[in-house]
């Protein structure tokens, strides 16, 4: 960037450097303007989000024997990156053998080379995954499903604050009154959820449960927030290539733990299939196409939608947990879910949108060809390129791969 000027890497357009506010205007302009099949495929998404979301915490209840675990969570973690490194490998072999001519080869080892060092942050999320996905067995511990789903809600908050501060992106007031209402049917579903009198490692349940209740919460909202940034930052890379980045950290970061569990256990803890059962593997590949879904969730769509997707599953999952195992509706869960569905229609009301501040300058263009699609605006936006939402690009310009 010279002079306040900075130039376009799609269509070499030189312009002025925008303020985050300028930024934000954008985004929120796309918002408003979502293509019918944009809208369709987060549809799909939520729909998808929702069953495979609502399936987890119930596999997780259905995977213990007598309250417990006979295997190790780590093995979990560590079989559903495998799994989700070998989906990335198909889809990117399959992709690649669908190029266009002229098009530079995904599979080249400067494509491969040049994509690591690009995509290296994916290496911040993957970490944090593989220390959330051992906190959701955690968890199990101490709620039942649909209270564990109902805790993982407050993610939206905590996410909504992260994006304001490391994304820019702006909310309406009424947008955070629903978000706080959000927070509020969560706590009334919480109350009188902990068992009385119940202890464990020396310290009572309650507050152990809410110790992992906070990191529980906050560790993958900040993954979520740094997946999102990295994946967008980086839109031309394939996304199948992007995830078998992704996923192969989150595999080295698990495989490590398995290590260090056989340093401290012994090498019989390095047995990765041990009390392993059919309840697990279909855990495993729940978990490994949750995690795949949300990728498509976090480029093509949003964080804030992904988080209030995985609310709707609470409905699934309490009914669920109470035809399977027993578990009461109570009011409370009743009330507070109730709360919650209110929130997520108020946060996406056509009257919680935000609106356009005066532009405090104009960007000023050269070399302009043809009007940029508004998707390809948003793309360009979340990635860092600095138009407003009327950029201009060469006819050229490579579509954006959207699944089919």
């Amino acid at each position: 960037m010279k002079n306040g000027m900075i130039e376009c890497s799609v269509c070499h357009s030189k312009l002025l450097s925008p303020s985050t506010r300028t930024v934000s205007r954008a985004y929120d302009r796309h918002r408003s303007k979502i293509s019918s099949k944009t809208r369709a495929l987060n549809i799909l998404l939520v729909v998808g989000d929702c069953i495979l979301v609502g399936l987890q915490p119930i596999l997780v209840y259905m995977s213990k024997v007598d309250g417990k675990f006979m295997f190790s969570p780590v093995s979990v973690n560590f079989l559903t990156e495998a799994a989700k490194v070998l989906f990335a490998i198909v889809m990117l072999l399959f992709q690649a053998r669908h190029q266009k001519v002229g098009e530079k080869s995904l599979l080249s080892v400067s494509t491969f080379i040049q994509a690591t060092r690009n995509n290296a942050l994916l290496a911040v999320p993957a970490l944090l995954y593989a220390i959330n996905n051992y906190l959701k067995f955690i968890m199990q511990l101490y709620f039942n499903p649909a209270t564990v789903k109902m805790l993982s809600n407050l993610k939206v908050l905590v996410i909504a604050v992260l994006l304001k501060i490391i994304m820019r992106r702006r909310f309406s007031v009424i947008q955070w009154e629903a978000l706080a209402l959000l927070l509020i049917g969560i706590s009334v579903n919480q109350l009188r959820s902990l068992p009385e009198g119940a202890t464990t490692l020396g310290l009572p349940v309650a507050t152990v449960a809410y110790i992992y209740t906070v990191v529980f919460v906050t560790v993958p909202s900040l993954a979520s927030v740094y997946n999102e940034y990295a994946l967008k930052s980086q839109f031309e890379t394939s996304i199948y290539l992007q995830n078998l980045f992704l996923y192969g950290y989150g595999a080295i970061f698990n495989f490590l733990a398995i290590l260090g569990t056989a340093i401290f256990k012994g090498p019989g803890s390095f047995d990765i299939l041990q009390g392993h059962s059919k309840a697990t593997m279909l855990l495993i590949c729940n978990n490994a196409a949750q995690g795949i879904l949300s990728s498509f969730f976090f480029k093509y769509a949003d964080t804030i939608l992904k988080k209030y997707s995985s609310t709707v599953a609470t409905i699934f999952t309490g009914i669920a947990s109470a035809a399977l195992f027993g578990h009461t509706l109570t009011i409370n869960f009743i009330l507070g879910i109730s709360i919650v569905f209110i929130s997520m229609h108020q946060f996406f009301s056509p009257l919680a949108k935000v609106k356009d501040e005066a532009p405090n300058g104009t960007l000023e263009m050269m070399d302009v060809q043809n009007l940029r699609s508004k998707e390809a605006s948003f793309i360009n936006m979340t990635a860092g390129a600095a138009e407003d939402a009327s950029h201009h690009v060469g006819p050229d310009e490579r579509e954006p791969l959207l699944p089919k």
